[in-house]
């Protein structure tokens, strides 16, 4: 049982009724719905979440091996569920996504490779001279700092999941690290 209740749409002010509801799925997820608890953080977090889904300067499927990484490296099952269907909607293929699960990172391409690579090392704080060169061969600077901020704030939501200890939404099952 999460640590903090989930609240419903009645228990939040009339203005931040719609934070709770995933905008992919339309429906309120526990992560919104725990957060919540403080609808002025709700609506920040949103804010940034959507920005760093927006204006990162990534592709859709770059994005998505951000926050899997990100998932991965810090081991929330909840958040690599959520990501597992979105990443499959982009066009990354089950093979891509249990190699991350798996960190088994030789079966991605060399560029899929090196963006999970920096991303796992801005989790881990871990970002030396060489993985940033590696990177910057692929990114402008405009698009790594919105790889690292992606790989940031998608740790801090981890945190945040991992404090309130939430569960997956009613009905759903882990997908599993390898989803195949």
């Amino acid at each position: 049982m999460a640590r903090v209740p989930y609240v419903d749409a009645a228990d939040v002010p009339d203005e931040h009724e719609h934070l709770l509801d995933s905008a992919l799925q339309g429906e309120p997820l526990h992560v919104y719905r725990s957060i919540g608890n403080n609808p002025a953080v709700l609506a920040g977090m949103r804010a940034y979440l959507r920005s760093l889904w927006n204006e990162s300067g990534l592709t859709d499927r770059e994005r998505e091996f951000v926050i899997l990484a990100t998932a991965r490296a810090i081991d929330s099952r909840y958040e690599w569920h959520q990501h597992v269907n979105i990443a499959r909607d982009v066009g990354i293929d089950d093979d891509r996504i249990a190699a991350v699960g798996d960190r088994d990172l030789a079966r991605l391409d060399a560029d899929e490779r090196t963006l999970v690579e920096y991303a796992t090392a801005v989790v881990d704080e871990a970002v030396d001279a060489v993985t940033h060169a590696a990177i910057a061969e692929l990114y402008d600077d405009e698009e790594i700092v919105g790889i690292a901020a992606t790989a940031g704030g998608y740790a801090a939501l981890g945190a945040l999941i991992r404090a309130f200890d939430l569960e997956l939404e009613s009905g759903a099952s882990f997908h599993g690290w390898d989803p195949r």
